[in-house]
């Protein structure tokens, strides 16, 4: 006579727990997105291509993703040394330094904003110096670029350390033994195991830069064609009561975003087939 095991969970079965989950999401995600569809639905094919391909449009589309792209960029790479050197390395302060990693997730994004329009203008601690090199920072795309290096570098040194964490440092030794340099073992042997967490953390960095609005308009300048980002574009249509103007530029950011993570997805999935 066999017994059954009877497996006990805190939480409910799967329906209730499937039943919950597709309320919360269409409270939270699906239903403010369906919303957004339906009030760009109300413009003419004609009217919302008229919209969504405006020259100040297309510009702030260049500035807004262009920046993020760059950004996401960098953090990818100083990102991952940054978590490396925390993982790895034991010097003093480094709990302090990496405290200071999630300051971006506690300080609002206006103080941010004005923190580094300060420091990077002309007069700032640190334009000043870049002034003379020919070298603006603030009230430029490149000043966009910085705020959203700032605003995502978390995401990337939170993704990637526990995974850098994880590897055990005799693979390294067994490398070296066998022969093979530096640039091999981080090529070969330590980057194999670390590309799906840092395509994740590059996925949410650009995310997080492509919708970020607070530190960037007091460093962006906001000068259409040059320096305005989406979103501010957005916000002066709805000042403008022009709502189905925002919610088309918003679908259109909306759907490249989308079209970006799912690219960044696929090529998690196919660098996790590859370290198998």
């Amino acid at each position: 006579m066999t017994s059954r095991t009877r497996h006990t969970s805190i939480l409910p079965g799967f329906g209730p727990s499937l039943g919950y989950t597709l309320f919360y999401l269409s409270i939270i995600v699906l239903i403010p997105l369906s919303a957004l569809v339906f009030k760009t639905s109300s413009l003419t094919w004609q009217q919302f291509v008229e919209v969504v391909t405006h020259p100040r449009v297309l510009a702030s589309y260049q500035v807004t993703f262009g920046a993020a792209l760059a950004a996401a960029t960098v953090n990818a790479v100083f990102g991952l040394l940054t978590a490396w050197v925390l993982v790895r390395y034991r010097f003093p302060g480094r709990k302090l330094v990496d405290a200071l990693v999630d300051l971006p997730f506690a300080l609002p994004t206006a103080v941010a904003g004005i923190t580094l329009a300060t420091i990077y203008s002309p007069n700032g601690w640190v334009g000043r110096w870049l002034e003379p090199l020919g070298i603006k920072v603030a009230f430029t795309p490149l000043g966009i670029m910085l705020a959203m290096v700032f605003i995502g570098l978390p995401f990337v040194v939170r993704t990637v350390q526990p995974v850098i964490e994880e590897i055990d440092t005799e693979l390294e030794e067994a490398a070296v033994c066998l022969g093979a340099g530096r640039l091999q073992t981080l090529v070969r042997v330590i980057l194999p195991l670390l590309l799906p967490s840092l395509l994740t953390g590059f996925a949410l960095s650009f995310a997080r830069a492509v919708g970020e609005y607070g530190s960037i308009i007091f460093i962006a300048g906001n000068m259409p064609m040059i320096s305005e980002i989406t979103p501010l574009l957005i916000i002066t249509k709805l000042e403008q009561f022009d709502y189905t103007g925002a919610t088309a530029i918003a679908s259109v950011m909306l759907l490249i975003s989308f079209l970006m993570l799912l690219v960044i997805n696929l090529l998690q999935k196919w660098s996790r087939r590859y370290a198998d």
